[in-house]
């Protein structure tokens, strides 16, 4: 087992009370494992982890990528709203 650090924004950082959350994952993690630690471990993201994308060093991540020890990880909710163009 081994410790990751998570990075969260917007809404769920306000959520946390924090910006980075820290989870205990397996040595051969990947991404789909990382989301049910998430949800099993900060069980207030539990209901928006499923709908987040997950970037593994700034690179957005499937839920079969590997999760390489040292990573940069972070969970980006869905952005909604906007009218798609600036108003005239």
């Amino acid at each position: 087992m081994r410790t990751v650090t998570v990075r969260v924004f917007a809404h769920l950082r306000e959520r946390c009370g924090n910006d980075r959350v820290e989870i205990q994952v397996t040595d051969t993690c990947q991404v789909s494992q990382l989301r049910q630690a998430l949800t099993e471990q900060v069980p207030i993201l539990a209901e928006w982890v499923p709908r987040c994308a997950v970037a593994v060093d700034a690179e957005y991540a499937e839920d079969t990528t590997s999760v390489p020890p040292g990573a940069e990880i972070a969970l980006l909710p869905p952005v909604s709203g906007g009218s798609g163009g600036a108003e005239r």
